[in-house]
């Protein structure tokens, strides 16, 4: 059973981690004294401490220095008014693990507890990430543990060694030439060329020659025999991305390879047989097109034998923090920092955010970040998004405070009776409903109705 030592000078808080931690199985010794606590602390080892971040006597920066010097391996979490920058970044630079606002639920809480344990348990948060990283549920350098993913993994599974054509369709960044790796790195071809080419990106009139190469002669410029891509890939695997905007020649040239194996050099007239598996991708509706007239019918079916639709990250959110993790443990290496961990806000920001460029964009969002970061966590103001609505503000921004101050605790207290009093009207006075509602547990709701009934009496 894990052992917590909680510090907070409030007896009401005190007494309510108290009850829920130890109802969610953990062992927990609670000082309202930060001395008494480092007393505990050096006669008891415990696996974690939550302590408050404003105390009287000793503050949390302080407690957290000490305590880090008698027990090093112990994480800590912090709990603080206002999950500030500032706050955050001096309580990482001295060792805590996280840091989580008063105002918490006890689920998020419970979450970052079991993070933090998890991080205990390896000795180093650098260990753990190596170890979330390693456990994910993966495929080749594909990295999601999303029952989306897991059934991608189950097709390339079954067709990867078949000599089927494979069309991959899905959206801009959301990872179609990994997944085209996976299934030649799996099949029977994995030791012959696996070549790539865009077919959006390249002129016409070059397009054909790299794909099929040309004869001596056939233009200006063409000094000597080349071949294409499609002879260096023989035996291998060939991936066209964006094949939609493939020229209506060049769909007829692809379309001879496909039923007969066989296509000429530009200027040849021989034709050149090869054994090469095609994979395609596109991220444009290519049913549509053929509808249209832009895209031959017989060409697509022929492209179209097993389809693989990769859905936007935005519908797969369980896989963000497993990337993310992935990608904080690559850049971290890259730049030679030593950037362990992202906090609870910045990663929820990410989550909700919709990744309109999907993985890749992910994967620019967390290097900007490590480039950036002069701390050892990814802060919520230093993620750069393009969706301005979800960027991290600050909390208090556009509040207004009076030149004669305003009484705090009694203002806080006004807006929860209020919330407290609405929630309990639309439920018609079920509290299992309105701390539903509200998004707490029904202890901690009747914690705070007794607590705003002791202050009103």
């Amino acid at each position: 059973m894990p052992k917590i030592l909680v510090l907070d000078d409030d007896q009401n808080i005190r007494d309510m981690l108290v009850i829920m931690l130890t109802r969610e199985g953990y062992d927990v010794q609670a000082y309202g004294d930060p001395y008494k606590a480092m007393q505990g602390l050096r006669k008891e080892t415990f696996d974690l401490i939550i302590t408050d971040l404003k105390m009287p006597r000793m503050d949390g920066l302080e407690f957290l220095q000490r305590a880090k010097k008698i027990a090093p391996e112990t994480v800590v979490i912090l709990i603080t008014a206002y999950a500030s920058g500032e706050t955050a970044v001096a309580a990482m630079k001295e060792g805590a693990f996280d840091y989580i606002e008063k105002d918490f639920r006890i689920e998020d809480l419970t979450k970052i507890i079991e993070r933090a344990l998890d991080a205990r348990r390896e000795c180093s948060e650098d260990a753990l990430f190596r170890q979330e990283v390693t456990n994910a549920v993966s495929f080749g350098a594909m990295i999601g543990s999303s029952p989306e993913m897991v059934k991608i993994y189950a097709v390339i599974n079954k067709i990867a060694d078949t000599p089927v054509n494979v069309l991959i369709l899905g959206e801009s960044g959301t990872g179609k030439e990994l997944v085209a790796l996976a299934i030649h790195e799996n099949s029977s071809r994995k030791d012959m060329p696996f070549m790539v080419i865009n077919c959006g990106g390249i002129p016409e009139s070059l397009l054909e020659s790299e794909l099929f190469g040309y004869m001596k002669g056939a233009f200006t410029g063409a000094h000597a025999d080349k071949p294409g891509l499609f002879e260096v890939a023989r035996g291998g695997t060939i991936f066209l991305d964006e094949i939609a905007d493939l020229p209506p020649l060049l769909q007829v040239k692809l379309l001879r390879v496909t039923q007969e194996k066989a296509f000429r050099r530009v200027g040849g007239t021989e034709d050149i047989r090869v054994d090469v598996r095609i994979i395609s991708a596109t991220n444009k509706d290519l049913h549509q097109r053929v509808h249209e007239g832009r895209f031959r019918e017989d060409l697509y079916y022929r492209l179209n034998v097993i389809p693989i639709h990769i859905p936007p990250l935005r519908e797969r959110k369980d896989d963000i923090p497993i990337l993310t993790r992935h990608f904080i443990e690559k850049y971290s290496r890259q730049f030679g920092k030593k950037i362990q961990n992202i906090s609870t806000y910045a990663l929820e920001l990410l989550v909700d955010y919709p990744f309109p460029g999907n993985i890749r964009e992910l994967e620019n969002i967390i290097e900007r970040s490590i480039a950036l970061e002069a701390s050892s966590i990814i802060l919520p103001e230093n993620l750069v998004l393009s969706n301005g609505a979800t960027r991290f503000e600050a909390p208090g921004a556009g509040i207004d405070i009076p030149p004669e101050g305003i009484h705090l605790n009694r203002e806080l207290a006004r807006v929860e009776k209020a919330y407290i009093d609405a929630a309990l009207e639309k439920t018609s006075g079920s509290r299992k409903m309105a701390a539903d509602l509200l998004n707490i547990t029904l202890d901690s709701l009747h914690y705070r109705i007794d607590k705003l009934s002791n202050k009103a009496s």
